[in-house]
């Protein structure tokens, strides 16, 4: 028999269970549960777009099925998103900007239809762009560490693809062609007959990606006979731009996923909207700023929780909540959680992340034309090849004390920009030193924020990744970041699992229902199904 949820309200260890005779009504035509009196009780730990798409699909998925559930999410940050994340530059709440991901694409189909669905605006890559006539030069442009190995000057679509084809040849043409196949092997992964997935190295293997998925990026382009300046200078920017890795390292699946950029968009006002609107129509229980600190077996098929409020060293808020089933919806490795070898499957092993330097700043100088080796009078936006970052114009907000018009530069780095490179940057000295401070007053940068995070896994090449079902009731969605990190993605991954475990739950109460009794269903559920 199952519990309902039984809270641990000190630090010491016993809690209060109650119990609940449950009535089970059957369909006679599918042989399926139809109706409980008590709900299945899930948690989901992280609110990032894995935990919240979770959230979001099981409500769904439960509901079609006419299986009650409740659901609790756990997060220990004080907002719903994980890495889609905004802050407000000037301290400004109606200027708020991406810190984490940035933009999703028209083939994303789940944040796509959810954007759809919750009536958000998708016109959030536009605002500031009243004055992008006002900048000279191209409107974007690659640099190699030495000169500028690619513009676009924002002309019309067909003369800048006339240009492409001018300079590279029939190379834009076969990695077009590469991205299109293979991002259409991966799209086959959200439909039957391949969905849901039990196991995602099966998977890859059933959709024909271990191809590109055990290769590196600059191997599944020379396969395809892609070599020499596009590789280098198109590609790898946009791996270094995307995941701060090189060509040569990176594997062919993110490689081709970083070219699959039509239809760009992001939610206006940030994207971690869409993942706030899933939790809240899942009608789940957010639990904000709490950490979970173990997970162990209870009696029945159940799990105890035990969690508390982040930053809590008196134990005082120690609470301990059973479920019939655990979402881990988090990188492991970086969860503190104990499962006090509990799970028959092995703890999912560690990986390295890239511990990316985000510097959000505002200015009003434009890029310095001799930063990039330019001709003065020439300032632009750029994608950096040589120095792992990119710097990104947003738009332009206005000082209230000038006047004058700034600009939003976002850069992602390898390492903490000092003062020097920034006053380079912008034009305010031309040192040859970047290692010595120079002094930046608030008239050169009048606002800034900076984020160190373990952003995203070291895509290498592998064919294995880490398993689905960690133990009966025990999921775990952070396997898909080896296999390719994007918030479409991990939401996918969010909806994989969902309708893993109401499929489970389905089952179970179906194989009651031939064995005709209560009692068999409680047994049944006791030994994990």
């Amino acid at each position: 028999m199952r519990f309902k949820s039984s809270v641990l309200f000190t630090a010491a260890s016993y809690c209060t269970c109650t119990w609940a005779q449950e009535q089970v009504i059957l369909s006679s035509q599918h042989n399926v549960v139809k109706q409980t009196t008590v709900p299945f009780n899930v948690a989901i730990i992280g609110a990032g777009a894995a935990g919240s798409s979770s959230a979001y699909h099981l409500s769904k998925f439960a509901a079609a099925a006419e299986i009650p559930v409740n659901i609790t999410v756990f997060e220990r940050d004080g907002h719903v998103g994980g890495r889609t994340t905004t802050v407000n530059a000037y301290n400004d709440s109606s200027q708020p900007v991406e810190l984490g991901a940035s933009i999703f694409v028209e083939v994303n189909k789940i944040l796509v239809d959810a954007v759809q669905e919750f009536n958000l605006s998708s016109d959030g890559l536009t605002p500031g762009s009243r004055l992008e006539g006002d900048i000279p030069g191209p409107s974007f442009g690659v640099w190699d560490g030495k000169k500028l190995v690619y513009t676009q000057r924002g002309e019309s679509w067909w003369r800048e693809l006339a240009r492409l084809f001018w300079r590279y040849g029939s190379a834009p043409y076969y990695v077009n062609s590469l991205m299109k196949k293979t991002v259409g092997k991966f799209l086959t992964m959200y439909d039957e007959p391949v969905f849901p997935w039990k196991d995602l190295s099966q998977v890859a293997r059933d959709v024909d990606l271990i191809g590109p998925l055990s290769s590196t990026g600059e191997q599944f382009l020379g396969a395809a006979k892609v070599k020499g300046d596009f590789a280098r200078d198109i590609v790898q920017a946009s791996t270094r731009v995307n995941y701060a890795q090189n060509l040569k390292y990176v594997d062919g699946l993110t490689a081709m996923v970083c070219m699959a950029t039509e239809g760009a968009m992001a939610v206006e006002g940030g994207n971690w909207q869409i993942f706030n609107h899933m939790v809240q129509t899942s009608g789940a229980r957010i639990l904000l700023n709490t950490s979970v600190s173990s997970i162990q077996r209870a009696p029945g098929s159940l799990y105890r929780l035990a969690y508390n409020k982040k930053g809590d060293q008196t134990g005082l808020s120690l609470r301990a909540d059973d479920f019939d089933a655990v979402i881990l919806a988090a990188p492991y490795q970086f969860s503190n959680i104990n499962f006090n070898n509990h799970l028959k499957s092995a703890l999912p092993e560690a990986i390295p992340y890239v511990k990316l330097h985000v510097t959000l700043f505002t200015s009003p100088h434009l890029i310095a034309p001799a930063f990039v080796n330019q001709a003065p009078g020439n300032p632009r936006r750029k994608s950096s090849s040589r120095l792992f970052h990119r710097t990104k114009m947003r738009g332009a907000a206005k000082i209230a004390q000038t006047g004058a018009p700034e600009y939003l530069y976002k850069v992602f780095s390898p390492a903490r920009l000092n003062n020097t490179f920034l006053s380079h940057l912008l034009g305010r000295q031309h040192p040859r030193d970047y290692t010595t401070n120079f002094p930046l007053g608030e008239l050169d940068i009048s606002w800034m924020y900076r984020k160190v995070w373990h952003s995203y896994p070291y895509e290498v090449p592998r064919a294995t990744f880490e398993n689905i079902q960690l133990d009966d009731g025990i999921w775990y969605t952070s396997g898909i970041e080896g296999f390719i990190t994007t918030m479409e993605t991990s939401a996918l991954m969010g909806k994989n699992v969902a309708k893993l475990i109401v499929d489970d739950w389905q089952a179970k109460l179906g194989d009651e229902a031939t064995l005709g009794s209560p009692e068999r269903r409680d047994e049944l559920l006791a030994q994990g199904g």
